[in-house]
């Protein structure tokens, strides 16, 4: 069984940061990519930043230049720094877990933390 605890969101003002960090337990296999999603009311959930297990990385073009993910692979953690937050990025965001077995990704092995409030005032 895989767990993914979030922590880190909260309330800041325009222009302030906010770090989230993400830790998973369990059964972790050593290729996975792990990354973070938001959901703001009435719309998608939407990517935001995921990374690799090798260090490979991918943005959304939103967070581009304001946001970036990082991990420790030995903590099983994935770390997001966001810079120069805006209103617009103000949503739930959600830390996910897919493992690789033989080099494909599993679809029986991902995983979702349970959310993290990041509220943006203007």
């Amino acid at each position: 069984q895989v767990q993914l605890v979030e922590s880190g969101g909260g309330l800041v003002q325009a222009g302030g940061s906010l770090r989230l960090s993400c830790a998973a337990s369990g059964s972790i296999f050593s290729l996975n990519v792990m990354g973070w999603y938001r959901q703001a009311p009435g719309k998608q959930r939407e990517l935001v930043a995921t990374m690799f297990s090798a260090g490979s990385t991918n943005y959304a073009d939103s967070v581009k230049g304001r946001f970036t993910i990082s991990r420790d692979n030995a903590k099983n953690t994935v770390y997001l720094q966001m810079n120069n937050l805006k209103p617009e990025d103000t949503a739930t965001y959600y830390c996910k877990l897919q493992q690789l077995r033989g080099g494909e990704f599993d679809p029986r092995a991902v995983y979702w933390g349970q959310g993290t409030q990041v509220t943006v005032s203007s």
